[in-house]
């Protein structure tokens, strides 16, 4: 399901096989009878085909396809691709269960995404492009379930916060009577950096207004259906774009942090500043330099600009300074952008380093070779400051005294008109923020907090002169805190 830092096989499939206590008790919620049928669409080894005697299965990868043909050899195995076949087929299912590929929409691509989203439409899931894989799986397989079948599939858990998760669950409420989303809190694949919910739902061919979301501590195997959870109508989770991660608050604290969105006049960090991504390049190699390169190019300080190049360089306090400027020049870092402009008149040793070997290689970059002039890169700002783009405990909002630009390693902040940035960074220290960027934030695996650039604008920011219900709340606010990076595995 899941990939790792390597390029493999099981990679670029998506494929990381589900333990048999898990996969036998997804089987267990789904059937209901010893004569159901089931089926698993992406079958991989066979571990939820061989729990079950009346099974059918498909599997891209032919030598895993064999072995789960030797692990449930009373099951039918077809290769090939799923969406394909399922365009085909006429065969109908009770159950249909499995541990669909997480595969990014980098690499899902080409005429299976096309026929994936194509069955995800008929289901009524209109996702789009850079939809992972997951979701088509678990819309097109739906398809094919009897009146009053169900489904349970181990899913990322990006479906509490993933923008394509909220049509999936809009159209999965529209086809069944109950949906049940199991978010674990300890890890299914104890190995990987993400976590795994479970997507449990029944009665095809009915509607429900919402969904239950159960949290629990650990996925417990052999048990059933968790009773109890919180019910999450379609219309709040449209109302949060999806966010269904804000439900795991405890109640108490979740409708403090609601009471104080309507009521302690804090704003969204959009309302007062742009939040943007930094330049893309289009290979950083080329166009940054070391000092000493610069140097021995002869490349003139006009045609440089300082520059952050990843979120690790911003400094721990709260300004970026001309001194830190000096000391990534001091330590001859890669930190000098080469800034040209289709207008300036480009001197003999910065034509001689465009034409150089590594600036033909530069220029067939696919960024590079669709602008022009391609040696102009374009966005290029100087933002009033920066925020990180990954963290542990939470982004840093950093002032740009130094007058840097920045890669798309960080994002760049501007303040609107008569808005003062050091009041913006005293309000993103309270709890409230910390507590906000937990939730329009979304974690990244290993504990780490990944913020977008939309995602940042929708931070809630207490103005300077704070609420005495702020003050109030704030156990409230800590509590949530910790609940949330425990929930992302940043205790």
């Amino acid at each position: 399901m899941y990939q790792p830092n390597r390029v493999t096989k099981a990679k670029r499939h998506g494929q990381f096989f589900t333990p048999p206590q898990v996969a036998a008790t997804l089987v267990r919620w789904a059937i209901r009878s010893s004569t159901d049928r089931l089926l698993d669409p992406a079958c991989g080894d066979g571990e939820f085909l061989s729990a079950h005697e009346y099974a059918v299965g498909c599997e891209l990868d032919a030598e895993h396809a064999a072995t789960a043909r030797s692990r449930a050899p009373a099951a039918l195995v077809h290769g090939g691709d799923f969406f394909a076949w399922a365009d085909e087929t006429q065969e109908r299912f009770e159950a249909i269960v499995g541990n669909p590929p997480f595969i990014r929409y980098q690499g899902f691509s080409g005429d299976i995404r096309a026929r994936a989203l194509r069955q995800a439409r008929k289901f009524g899931a209109n996702l789009s492009a850079l939809t992972s894989s997951w979701a088509p799986f678990v819309a097109g397989s739906a398809l094919l379930l009897k009146p009053g079948g169900r489904i349970a599939f181990v899913v990322p858990a990006e479906i509490g916060h993933a923008s394509y998760a909220v049509p999936l669950i809009e159209a999965l409420c529209a086809s069944f009577g109950e949906v049940v989303i199991v978010a674990v809190r300890k890890k299914i694949f104890p190995a990987l950096a993400e976590d795994a919910w479970i997507l449990y739902a029944s009665g095809y061919g009915a509607s429900c207004e919402g969904v239950r979301l159960v949290p629990v501590d650990r996925f417990e195997t052999g048990s059933g259906l968790p009773h109890g959870g919180r019910f999450v109508t379609v219309a709040d989770l449209r109302g949060v774009r999806g966010r269904l991660r804000r439900w795991l608050l405890p109640g108490d604290v979740l409708s403090v942090y609601e009471t104080l969105e309507r009521t302690s006049g804090a704003r969204r960090l959009g309302e007062i500043a742009s939040v943007s991504i930094g330049y893309v390049s289009g290979a950083n190699d080329f166009f940054h330099f070391r000092p000493s390169a610069a140097k021995r190019a002869r490349i003139d300080d006009r045609f440089l600009t300082a520059t952050v190049r990843r979120g690790g360089s911003l400094p721990p306090g709260e300004v970026l300074t001309q001194r830190q400027v000096r000391k990534w020049i001091s330590d001859d870092e890669p930190v000098l952008l080469l800034r040209l402009t289709s207008e300036a008149r480009l001197p003999k040793a910065v034509r001689q380093y465009l034409d150089s070997a590594a600036g033909l290689e530069a220029r067939e970059a696919y960024k590079c070779r669709v602008r022009d002039p391609w040696y102009c890169v374009p966005d290029v700002k100087i933002p009033d400051g920066f925020l990180s783009v990954m963290s542990g405990e939470m982004p840093h909002l950093i002032r740009n005294a130094a007058g840097c630009a920045g890669t798309n390693s960080v994002h760049v902040v501007n303040v609107k008109p008569g808005e003062s940035f050091r009041q913006i960074q005293a309000g993103f220290d309270s709890s409230l923020t910390r507590l906000s960027c937990e939730l329009e934030g979304h974690p990244l695996g290993g504990g780490l907090l990944k913020m977008e650039p939309r995602e940042a604008q929708r931070l809630l920011i207490p103005g300077h002169e704070r609420s005495a219900d702020l003050l109030r709340a704030e156990a409230h606010l800590q509590a949530g805190i910790a609940a949330m990076r425990a929930w992302r595995g940043h205790d």
